[in-house]
């Protein structure tokens, strides 16, 4: 079969389309966010492709398997086995490493075990197993240091809170057992502690006590605060998965193993006169030539694969990177760019290859890389299915799907279908902008800089560079992969408090939350049926006193069947109103708790006439969500749609200074627009904000820019240019000048 035929599609908000989707092609569906889009990649081509594969599987290993419900169509034929790549990061585990993700780094291990000198096993050389890990960090290659300032405040006693770490809270279990020791004045302000005294505070080793005042008989022992926090961490994850905890330890290379995560024994083996850490801290350019000047022949085919697996990484465009970078450093782009490029690495065909957004997070030079990798997967003869917005990728695709018009209960429709030639003739709002009818145009004037953040940036490839970001304008910090963007970020952020971070870690996808609970307008929707009810504010919680207890809130039962995965049915109890029939007897100008929650945002925003719910709801609004229902989970959100949600939460907090990474993420060129009139309003009010971007219409509407770079890792680093747009321009040296000038050219600027 040549395509893939789609008939009676009705998923969240479509609306029984029907498709052909040709088979061995690069394909892009692409639409306004909240268009539908993901609904028919994600949650009918997926999701029915993985249920039919696993279906030919035995019974018995289904029941240990993830579970697919059978896809709410009425025909869905010609699905190959389906490959997602998504916008998900990789392990944020600091025991990964761009090596061990790409399994690299087990065939170097595998190289210097068979001809390293002395000769030590394989295993010697990994990091996460004891007899290769440095002992002194267990394999993380990072020592915890403690940040002073952070923890205890010396002008307190203990008595007054001068721990600040949340687990040692006055009268908490833990402080009690400070106080049950008897070895400190908990009334002393710690200035006023002796060396002893605070180094018993925070180091002591596990000692034993026993206590026999009246009403606290028991043995009990007591460790110092800092002791305590790195023992409960020893087991290797470190403080990176514990954001709470990190925010008291500054991060610190290992003194023994010099960050290489490895023992002295496994770093004294060497090879050709490097060692092992010495190749994995080469840039993949450097390591690539040094394996390919191998001669033995006991290593040929270790070697072969090496070369093989390096190749694409420079392919793919991330070379500048070493196999001893910690995942958990990666930006977004630079994740996807590894999963692609794992996928490139194999010879299977007649897959079918679904990704998110593969641009996102790329500066428009690194996006050609990631196109001519997708072309490559379509000349195995695979399917390539994308989700995207970028212009570069539309433009190349095979064959196009637009889904709109609209968003929401306006889209679920298919606008376009057909080869590019026919989008650009096509009068749908991607239609418009593919053909530049409609443009995302400047502001009429820019605004000058008056006063500015003004530091010298030490950190990963920036050295001592003289950094000036502007107040009160909209700065666009740019530049390739790895040039130093987020490296200049995290120097601003930890010079500088008080900065409102509007970052992309996910918002949650729990069916209890919703665009309402997350932007805190459901607290003062529920505290004005209170106080017209008389009730309190919780019995109007679908998670607490006021829900349906058949469903427990939730609306719907989860109904499991087993091998064949589990069907949601509608509560009969409450009839998916999720709250209990006394709740919803007490009304609001005349509509119910659950009424509320079915209406859209813009019917929410017309109702209320309360200014602190209209203002959560119009910044909502603001950013294009308002055809959203008020109480649709997170979990039925698009990509797009939960940036955006993001930004309305992140843009409502009080704060002068905003930080924005890459907030046109997931979002079509009208919602951009959209986005960019919202910010200007912000600047114009006074803030400041600083966005990492790679979105060029973005970016021309910029105050101010940064550009970095030339290249990624040791070749970047440095300001390559910055000023106003024009400057950018006609600065020659710089990428994102030259694609810069050629955007705006397009659409006769300049």
């Amino acid at each position: 079969m040549d395509n893939i035929i789609l008939k009676g599609a009705n998923k969240h908000n479509l609306k029984n389309i029907s498709l052909e989707i040709p088979k061995n092609q690069l394909v892009v569906f692409t639409g306004i966010s909240g268009s539908g889009k993901s609904s028919i990649v994600y949650d009918i081509l997926f999701s029915e492709a993985q249920r039919q594969y696993l279906d030919s599987l035995s019974t018995y290993a289904r029941t240990s398997l993830p579970k697919f419900s059978k896809v709410n169509v009425e025909q869905l034929e010609g699905l190959s086995p389906a490959i997602v790549i998504n916008q998900q990061q990789l392990a944020r585990n600091p025991r990964s490493t761009v090596g061990t993700v790409t399994e690299i780094y087990n065939y170097i291990r595998l190289l210097f075990s068979r001809l390293g000198q002395p000769i030590i096993d394989s295993g010697d050389f990994s990091f996460n197993t004891p007899s290769g890990a440095c002992p002194t960090c267990k394999g993380t290659g990072e020592e915890l240091v403690l940040d002073y300032n952070k923890l205890i405040d010396t002008n307190k006693s203990l008595n007054e809170g001068a721990i600040k770490h949340r687990t040692w809270k006055v009268d908490g279990r833990l402080f009690n057992i400070i106080k049950a020791t008897q070895l400190f004045d908990m009334d002393k302000p710690l200035h006023d502690f002796t060396e002893k005294e605070i180094t018993t505070l925070l180091y002591s080793k596990a000692q034993q006590f026993n206590n026999n005042a009246v009403g606290f008989i028991q043995n009990f022992s007591f460790e110092g605060i800092v002791t305590r926090i790195i023992n409960r961490h020893s087991d290797g994850r470190g403080l990176v998965g514990v954001s709470y905890d990190s925010k008291f330890f500054m991060p610190s290379v290992c003194k023994e193993c010099k960050g290489s995560r490895i023992n002295a024994k496994a770093r004294s083996v060497t090879y050709k006169g490097k060692t092992i850490v010495d190749l994995v801290t080469m840039e993949i350019y450097e390591l690539l030539e040094f394996v390919k000047e191998i001669s033995d022949s006991i290593a040929y085919e270790i070697k072969e694969y090496i070369i093989n697996k390096l190749e694409i990484l420079i392919k793919i465009g991330v070379g500048y990177l070493s196999l001893s970078r910690s995942v958990a450093t990666l930006s977004n782009g630079e994740s996807q760019r590894l999963k692609l490029g794992k996928q490139l690495g194999n010879s299977l065909t007649n897959l079918m290859y679904i990704l998110d957004e593969p641009t996102a997070g790329l500066h428009a030079r690194d996006k050609e890389f990631v196109i001519q990798a997708m072309k490559e997967l379509v000349k195995k003869h695979n399917t390539v299915i994308v989700v995207e917005h970028d212009k570069q990728v539309i433009s190349d695709a095979d064959y196009i799907i637009d889904i709109g018009p609209g968003a929401g209960v306006n889209g679920g429709k298919v606008v376009y279908q057909g080869n590019y030639k026919g989008l650009i003739e096509n009068k749908s709002i991607t239609g418009n902008y593919m053909s530049n009818r409609k443009v995302i145009t400047r502001k009429d004037s820019l605004r000058t800089p008056q006063d500015y953040f003004h530091f010298v940036a030490n950190n990963n490839n920036l050295r001592d560079v003289s950094i000036k970001i502007p107040k009160k304008v909209l700065t666009c910090i740019t530049g390739v992969s790895g040039s130093g963007k987020s490296s200049l970020i995290g120097v601003l952020l930890n010079k500088y408090e008080d900065i409102v971070v509007i970052d992309q870690s996910p918002i949650g996808s729990s069916p209890r939350s919703n665009s309402a609970t997350y932007t805190k307008a459901f607290d003062d929707i529920r505290k004005l049926f209170a106080e017209v009810s008389g009730l309190s504010p919780s019995k109007f919680a679908f998670n607490s006193k006021g829900a349906c207890q058949q469903c427990k809130g939730l609306g719907y039962e989860i109904v499991n069947m087993h091998f064949l995965g589990n069907i949601k049915k509608v509560c009969e109890t409450c009839n998916g109103q999720r709250y209990s029939d006394e709740v919803l007897t007490y009304k609001y100008r005349n509509k119910s708790i659950s009424d509320v929650l079915n209406m859209t945002i813009e019917e929410a925003e017309n109702f209320f006439d309360v200014i602190s719910i209209k203002n959560k709801l119009n910044i909502l609004s603001s950013v294009g969500l308002d055809y959203l229902l008020l109480g649709q989970s997170l979990d039925s959100l698009s990509g797009g749609e939960a940036q955006r949600l993001k930004l309305a939460s992140g843009l409502s907090k009080k704060g002068k200074t905003y930080v924005l990474d890459e907030p046109t993420r997931g979002l079509h060129m009208a919602d951009i627009a959209q986005l960019l009139v919202l910010i200007n309003d912000l600047v114009n009010a006074g803030n400041t904000i600083i966005v990492v971007e790679h979105n060029l219409d973005f970016i021309k509407n910029a105050d101010w820019i940064i550009d970095l770079g030339p290249e990624g890792g040791k070749n970047g680093g440095r300001i390559i240019a910055e000023g106003f747009p024009e400057d950018i321009i006609k600065n020659n040296n710089s990428y994102t000048g030259r694609y810069l000038k050629k955007h705006c050219l397009i659409q006769n600027y300049y």
